[in-house]
C-alpha cells in the first residue's frame, strides 16, 4: 500500500477497484520502463507523485459527469488518462501518440487493470475523428500550436459545470505563451496538492468554442 499515500490523502473517495487498479500502476510501469523507455528512471521512484497524482491534478478542477468524452493527445506511456480513466469510470477516453510502442504499453497496461472506458490509438492529434467535451495533455508543446491541432476536435453539445474546450497539465511562468488567449484560466496545482513538486505546476483550461 506503500505507493497509495498520496492518493488516498487527496482523493479519500475511491472505490476498493480503483484503490487497486492505481496500487497496481507503479509495478506495471516499472516493469515497461525496463523494456520501453516511458518515464525517465528517476521518475520510477516518484511515480506516484510526478505522474499518478500530477494527471489527477485534472480532477482537481472538474468532476467530469457520466457520457463526457475525452482526447488524451501526445499520450506517451497514458498520462494523463489512465489514471483519470480511473477515477472516471463513467467517462469515455480517447489515448493518442505518434509513437507506436507506446500505444502498445498503453492498451497492454489498460487490459491488466481492467479499464473498459479507455481506448488507444497510434496516431498524431489532426487525425483523430470525432469530436470531444475536453482535451487533455501534459505539456506536448506550446499551447499556440497545442490549440491549433485540438481547435476543430471539440463538441458544441455542453453537459460539464466548465464549457468543452483544453485541460493542459504544465508548469512554470505561462504568461508570454497564453497571452494570445483572452479567456484562458490557470489553476495552480499547489492549492490542491502540498509537495514542493506542485508549486509551479498548473492545469491551463482554455474553453474553445466550434465555429
Amino acid at each position: 500500500m506503500k505507493h497509495l499515500k498520496l492518493i488516498t490523502k487527496y482523493f479519500p473517495e475511491l472505490t476498493d477497484l480503483q484503490i487497486d487498479q492505481l496500487v497496481r500502476l507503479p509495478e506495471l510501469y516499472s516493469q515497461w520502463n525496463s523494456k520501453i523507455n516511458l518515464i525517465s528512471r528517476k521518475d520510477i521512484e516518484t511515480i506516484e507523485e510526478r505522474h499518478i497524482v500530477h494527471s489527477l491534478g485534472i480532477a482537481k478542477v472538474i468532476n467530469f459527469k457520466s457520457g463526457t468524452r475525452i482526447l488524451d493527445v501526445g499520450t506517451g506511456g497514458g498520462f494523463p488518462g489512465i489514471p483519470l480513466a480511473i477515477i472516471f469510470p463513467n467517462v469515455h477516453f480517447h489515448l493518442v501518440d505518434s509513437i507506436g510502442k507506446k500505444i502498445i504499453v498503453v492498451k497492454e497496461i489498460a487490459s491488466v487493470i481492467g479499464l473498459k472506458n479507455l481506448n488507444a490509438h497510434h496516431e498524431r492529434a489532426e487525425d483523430v475523428v470525432g469530436l470531444f467535451d475536453f482535451v487533455v495533455s501534459r505539456a506536448v508543446t506550446a499551447m499556440p500550436k497545442f490549440h491549433g491541432w485540438v481547435k476543430n476536435k471539440i463538441s458544441k453539445s455542453q453537459q460539464n459545470d466548465l464549457k468543452n474546450g483544453i485541460l493542459y497539465l504544465k508548469g512554470g511562468d505561462l504568461s508570454e505563451e497564453l497571452s494570445g488567449f483572452a479567456r484562458v484560466q490557470q489553476y495552480d496545482l499547489a492549492n490542491y496538492f502540498t509537495e514542493p513538486f506542485f508549486e509551479t505546476k498548473k492545469v491551463v483550461y482554455l474553453p474553445v468554442k466550434m465555429k
